[in-house]
């Protein structure tokens, strides 16, 4: 290696150097069996204070309450709630629980508006006469790989014709509500 260039360092981190908050020593006394983690502290300091409250209710079945107790305890180490730590965990729910139903839009509760009723209305115009539709036109197409077919009778140079209906195309009667009514108006001469 040169010495002009300079050396390469690399820093890799674990999860082990992630350590959690436990209590291990008060002031210089150290915990017995510790250290402790909070939910550790909290079920024991619970959990003893159950236990001398309702000693009259135990006494009869001997150690095995303290028993569960310290095995309690222990078995809250290293819990995990949803990949939390139980006061975290405990805390989100709490945080869940005081938000409101609707949620929150710009740090104010989301609230839907009030409900009010709403009136409408129509207004119904004389309408215009339908104009002559143009006859559907038929359109032919050629099969794959042959010349359409021409009459014999029709010469090639002769032009076309178009024919055109006998009578408008007009629909039979009228169709919806409003044109009902309108054809109502129209046989009393209620139209202006």
């Amino acid at each position: 290696m040169s010495a002009a260039a300079p050396a390469r360092v690399g820093r890799f981190y674990t999860s082990a150097r992630r350590h959690p908050w436990v209590l291990g020593k008060v002031a210089d006394w150290r915990i017995p069996l510790g250290p402790y983690a909070p939910a550790q502290i909290a079920v024991a300091v619970g959990g003893g204070f159950l236990l001398a409250k309702t000693i009259s209710w135990w006494s009869w079945m001997g150690p095995v309450p303290i028993a569960a107790w310290l095995l309690t305890v222990w078995a809250v180490r290293r819990p995990k709630v949803g990949g939390r730590a139980p006061m975290q965990a405990a805390l989100g729910w709490l945080m869940l629980g005081w938000q409101p139903q609707g949620g929150r839009i710009g740090g104010r509760a989301a609230r839907d508006r009030a409900s009010r009723p709403l009136f409408g209305g129509f207004t119904i115009e004389d309408a215009p006469p339908p104009a002559a539709a143009p006859a559907p036109r038929r359109a032919s197409r050629p099969s794959a790989g042959r010349a359409p077919r021409r009459s014999p009778a029709t010469p090639r140079s002769a032009p076309r014709r178009r024919t055109t209906p006998a009578a408008p195309l007009a629909p039979a009667g009228p169709v919806s509500g409003v044109q009902q009514l309108l054809a109502l108006a129209a046989q009393n001469g209620d139209v202006r």
